[in-house]
């Protein structure tokens, strides 16, 4: 493989803040297409990702270690898995938001976290601090307490924490570039999502024709869909995958308050107290990272 700038020993806290963060407003820029069906949207949201995704290859000259990749069977079947799975992520996410599943689609990427840590525990096998598991612990009575009341849409968001929570730790562990991995991905999509968006425009007519605002917009999604990712893989590589999960508290933070003002949907009192449960598992957590870092320095 060639050398790219991912091989370098640097921090992942600046690309895991930026992808979360992005993901946490995604539900604002889903406003704006969701006149588009999910399954049309998600087909226009990987076309756009493609040339975005070569655009930058071509400036970061890294053409070889795409033909790298793609000459490597073992990390191109890997590939082929990890866009299989984000691509399921992508389409409950987007239904779910489109159907007003705001809570559903939070909850999941709280699920999200535990996944994180228990596929990096049993698989990579990375340890957690005494501190760490406590905060795990509370984490899981906050992600309990939502589940409860939301037996009927938990479908939703298991299918979102289990395909995000694999499609990372494939990525983690596939000897690809962020960048090369992700065009890759993209490129295994076209196909499949060009004859999606043909056949809605055969039968039932392409949004994307509708208006200049609505097509602009389909395009943004493009940018929306490979800037996030391309951070989280860089993320997903630089910093243990267990704790990298719990940045992950983040977006769906956002999501809830976004639920709650832009979507102006009711707080039940077991979310509100989920909410404390979480919060305080992440401050844990955090602390004792802090503490750790400061203790080797």
């Amino acid at each position: 493989m060639g050398t790219t700038t991912d091989s370098k020993p640097k921090s992942g806290l600046a690309p895991a803040l930026g992808a979360y963060l992005i993901w946490g407003f995604l539900p604002l820029y889903l406003m704006l297409v969701r006149a588009v069906p999910a399954f049309e949207f998600v087909a226009w949201r990987i076309i756009w990702t493609l040339p975005i995704c070569l655009a930058i290859v071509a400036l970061r000259r890294q053409g070889p270690d795409v033909r790298s990749a793609l000459a490597d069977r073992r990390a191109l079947g890997w590939l082929a898995v990890s866009s299989a799975l984000i691509a399921i992520n992508w389409l409950v996410y987007v239904w779910a938001i489109q159907n007003g599943e705001v809570y559903a689609a939070s909850l999941g990427y709280y699920i999200n976290p535990l996944i994180n840590v228990l596929l990096g525990t049993l698989l990579l096998g990375e340890r957690l601090s005494r501190a760490q598991w406590i905060a795990v612990a509370i984490a899981a009575v906050g992600v309990a307490l939502l589940a409860g009341g939301a037996l009927t849409t938990l479908w939703i968001s298991l299918t979102l924490a289990l395909s995000f929570g694999s499609y990372g730790l494939v990525r983690k562990r596939v000897t690809v570039g962020s960048l090369p991995g992700l065009t890759i991905e993209s490129a295994l999509l076209l196909i499949p999502s060009l004859a999606l968006a043909g056949w809605y425009a055969a039968t039932q007519g392409s949004a994307f024709f509708v208006s200049p605002a609505l097509s602009a917009a389909i395009v943004l999604g493009g940018f929306v869909t490979a800037i996030p990712l391309l951070l989280f893989a860089i993320a997903a590589r630089r910093m243990p995958y267990s704790m990298l999960g719990f940045f992950q508290f983040l977006a769906p933070s956002i999501v809830f308050v976004l639920g709650l003002t832009v979507f102006e949907q009711p707080l039940q009192p077991a979310q509100a107290a989920s909410f404390a449960f979480i919060w305080l598992a992440a401050g844990i957590f955090i602390f004792d990272l802090v503490r750790r870092s400061k203790a080797a320095s």
